[in-house]
């Protein structure tokens, strides 16, 4: 992976992904640049993934004016996920805070992470106090996820954790070099480790426009989430395998010795049916499971680049070209 850091490089990045939020961008960094003063230089690093509104025109305006914020985008939408990817490979500090767009990650939150940081932690990251943005279903659908992928999952995701976070370099340089495809970033910093903390913010409601997040988006994503860190769902078809193997034998041996005590009785239609079925689905889901985890593999063998960019603003990112995988 190449490499523009230079001898000049800011003591923070600050990445930025966006998606059709131009209207935020201008309140983003009316709050943003004050709340950096905590903090020698530093460059603001948007990631636009394939937005269709005026967001990469804005981005442009900003940039002429203020050449501390520098912008990537996309040729077509490859998700938040990735666009993480790309601020990471772009970002120049020293270390690098990951925010969203919206202002409901608040800015005034980093000099909090900058201090940690400068105490000798590496991977700082927000902790929402509460869930009061989202409707009941989703907070008590995100519990749920954080106990299942804790009950299931290699590693452990500190609850109410999430991408608003700080990254020493060191920290980015390890995210940097894991290239796989189906990302779940929440899981990777975890994975990462280094010297961690966790800092308590509170939730801001959206600025401006809607989520990009919907129901299925973000079931999706949970199940992306659980896949790329636990092989148990695979290991749990091979008992489920051998109960219902166990079930069938025990099955076949009663109904032998009904035979041989009482004599053959003619079994039930609806029972025949019902168990053909049953029998049916569970073969369709244990493949649906294994098939899960093959695409994963197909998706990875291909090597295509996370993400191609169509334009670069900005200093040390002039030019056009294919990100590098």
């Amino acid at each position: 992976m190449a490499d523009d850091r230079g001898a000049q490089a800011p003591e923070l990045s600050v990445i930025v992904p966006v998606f059709n939020e131009y209207e935020n961008l201008r309140p983003l960094l009316d709050r943003l640049i004050p709340a950096l003063a905590c903090v020698k230089s530093f460059e603001i690093l948007f990631i636009d993934d394939g937005s269709r509104d005026a967001t990469l025109a804005v981005l442009r305006e900003i940039n002429r004016a203020d050449p501390r914020v520098r912008a990537l985008s996309f040729s077509r939408n490859f998700g938040k996920e990735v666009a993480i990817a790309a601020g990471v490979d772009a970002a120049r500090g020293r270390g690098a805070v990951i925010m969203d767009a919206d202002l409901q990650h608040p800015p005034e939150a980093i000099a909090d992470f900058v201090a940690k940081w400068r105490d000798g932690y590496q991977n700082i990251f927000g902790i929402r106090q509460r869930r009061d943005t989202d409707s009941p279903a989703r907070a008590w659908l995100s519990h749920k996820f954080y106990r299942l992928f804790g009950a299931l999952g290699e590693i452990e995701l500190p609850e109410g954790a999430g991408d608003f976070r700080l990254l020493d370099r060191a920290a980015l340089d390890a995210l940097r070099s894991l290239r796989e495809r189906a990302r779940f970033s929440k899981g990777l910093y975890a994975w990462i480790g280094f010297k961690s903390i966790g800092v308590p913010f509170e939730v801001a409601e959206r600025h401006l426009g809607v989520s990009k997040f919907s129901y299925r988006k973000l079931t999706r994503f949970a199940f992306d989430g659980i896949v790329s860190f636990t092989t148990v769902p695979l290991r749990a078809w091979t008992y489920i395998g051998t109960v219902i193997a166990a079930i069938a034998l025990l099955s076949a041996v009663y109904f032998v010795l009904e035979a041989l005590v009482i004599g053959v009785s003619a079994p039930g239609f609806a029972s025949l049916i019902v168990s053909i079925m049953f029998f049916a689905g569970v073969q369709m889901i244990s493949l649906g499971v294994l098939g899960e985890y093959l695409g994963r593999v197909f998706a990875e063998v291909k090597g295509r680049p996370l993400y191609l960019v169509a334009e670069r603003i900005g200093e040390a990112l002039e030019g056009n070209g294919m990100a590098k995988s």
